[in-house]
């Protein structure tokens, strides 16, 4: 495990995430920092919240190029328009169409991007809270699982190839999974379940928060596992946590007055957490392959990690995501990255 200034448990606490929520901040990077002229981004759940002012900010460093990954294009030409006031003519922002609760939403979106001249920056910042167990239809799981671990997985796997081949810059390019540092609060009573994707599918594990939490929780096993066996000459793959923030639309399930009243007085607003994933994507080099994100560092992900059992679920976990995803041949894709 990374020397870290802090323990997985401590960061893990409630007093460590009150300091951070209150007295810590993403760091802002400025015009003039990072220049991402002629560069290419993709930026999921981009028509609102942390991807809309992540959309903003890249643009404000210069992006050339910006795709808006949204299931709603009505809500995506909004974004983009709102996004193109006081830019430069030259800048380009294309609004593309993806579902995250269809595997061939995905998949054509994956296709879609081969056509692209180039392509640096992939931001993965789209995620839902569902307040109760909601089952796709499609695919049969659990909805929530689904948009923020599942899907996430197959479109990784599906474009770090395309990130390789499609970045001509000097610098590889940028695959950003945005986290949460809810993942250590996950009690994951799933656990212990085999096979372990489908106990997210029974109602007898449902818990509105607890399973947004066990759903960041599969993501840092994933970029885990992702990291070890995918080298940073394909792609840099890190995981930034953008903190509690208000004004994101992820809770408007769950909400209530005394939360959001909370939310204001605790929260960070979209516009500051979003530095967290622009941070991510422009400032961190192979350094910061396989890591989690916080504040401008590297940071411990959730204790379970890191513990034996946690190595095993996470390979377990691993395991059961290539069988779900084997109709679009992920395995052999990361085989083959593996190589590189």
């Amino acid at each position: 495990m990374t020397n870290f200034d802090i323990t997985p448990e401590e960061r893990a606490s409630a007093k460590a995430f009150f300091k951070r929520q209150l007295f810590r901040e993403p760091p802002y990077t400025a015009p003039g920092q990072v220049d991402l002229a002629g560069k290419t981004a993709i930026v999921t759940g981009s028509n609102i919240g942390l991807g809309l002012e992540c959309s903003r900010q890249l643009l404000d460093l210069g992006l050339t190029k910006l795709i808006i990954a949204v299931r709603s294009e009505s809500k995506g030409q909004q974004a983009k328009k709102d996004l193109l006031i006081g830019r430069a003519a030259s800048t380009i922002i294309e609004v593309w169409s993806l579902d995250l609760c269809s595997y061939d939403s995905i998949t054509a979106f994956a296709e879609r991007t081969k056509t692209l001249d180039r392509l640096d920056i992939v931001i993965h910042n789209a995620g839902i809270v569902k307040a109760n167990l909601e089952i796709n239809q499609s695919t049969g799981h659990d909805e929530c699982t689904q948009v923020n671990y599942l899907s996430l997985a197959l479109l990784s796997i599906l474009l770090l190839p395309i990130l390789k081949e499609k970045n001509t810059a000097p610098d590889v390019g940028r695959l950003v999974l945005v986290s949460s540092d809810t993942a250590a609060w996950a009690a994951f009573k799933e656990r212990d379940s085999t096979p372990l994707l489908s106990a997210f599918d029974k109602p007898e594990y449902f818990d509105a928060a607890q399973r947004y939490w066990a759903s960041k929780l599969l993501g840092q096993f994933f970029l885990k596992e992702l990291a070890e066996r995918v080298p940073s000459s394909v792609a840099v793959i890190n995981a930034p946590n953008p903190g509690w923030c208000y004004g994101t639309g992820l809770n408007r399930e769950n909400g209530g007055l005394i939360l959001n009243i909370i939310k204001r007085l605790v929260g960070r607003s979209s516009a500051v957490g979003a530095r967290a994933l622009v941070d991510a994507a422009v400032n961190h080099g192979p350094e910061s392959h396989g890591h989690y994100l916080e504040d401008g560092k590297p940071q411990p992900m959730a204790p379970l990690v890191y513990a034996s059992e946690g190595d095993q679920l996470a390979k377990k976990l691993w395991k059961e995501t290539m069988a779900e995803l084997a109709f679009a041949k992920v395995e052999d894709i990361v085989i083959r990255l593996s190589e590189k």
